[in-house]
């Protein structure tokens, strides 16, 4: 480590830069935060008018009709299936059974651990509250 750390010292003395009276100007006035002259005039951002307001809460209010409407449609009850009886024989077909395998989601054994350590921590605050305020 300290071969190339010399090795570094010895490149970095060797590098030979000149900078230019005008650069030198600019890189100080840009650290200086310089910014161009301006006329006097401040401009003000406009602000919106009156009705915005009113429009965008209409508008806000309708989309959110819109939607408790779309919802609601798709939450109608179904009709309850035809009888078997009422279904010619030859038009029935048989549907596969879909033999389904599903298991509980099982708790990693870190996240488990954790939910143990803070339903613990909960008890003990707990104790510690009741014998505060002497329950």
């Amino acid at each position: 480590m300290d071969k190339l750390a010399e090795q570094l010292k010895t490149d970095a003395g060797r590098i030979d830069v000149q900078v230019s009276a005008e650069l030198d100007r600019r890189i100080e006035a840009s650290l200086r935060g310089v910014t161009p002259k301006s006329d006097g005039q401040v401009v003000l951002p406009k602000g919106r008018p009156a009705g915005f307001w009113w429009a965008s809460s209409l508008t806000g209010m309708v989309v959110a009709l819109a939607v408790i409407a779309v919802i609601n449609s798709r939450s109608q009850p179904e009709i309850p299936p035809a009888t078997t009886a009422s279904i010619s024989p030859v038009l029935t077909v048989a549907a596969p059974i879909i033999a389904w395998r599903a298991e509980s989601a099982m708790l990693t054994s870190p996240l488990r651990q954790e939910l143990e350590d803070l339903q613990a921590d909960l008890r003990k605050v707990e104790h510690k509250v009741r014998q505060d305020i002497g329950l």
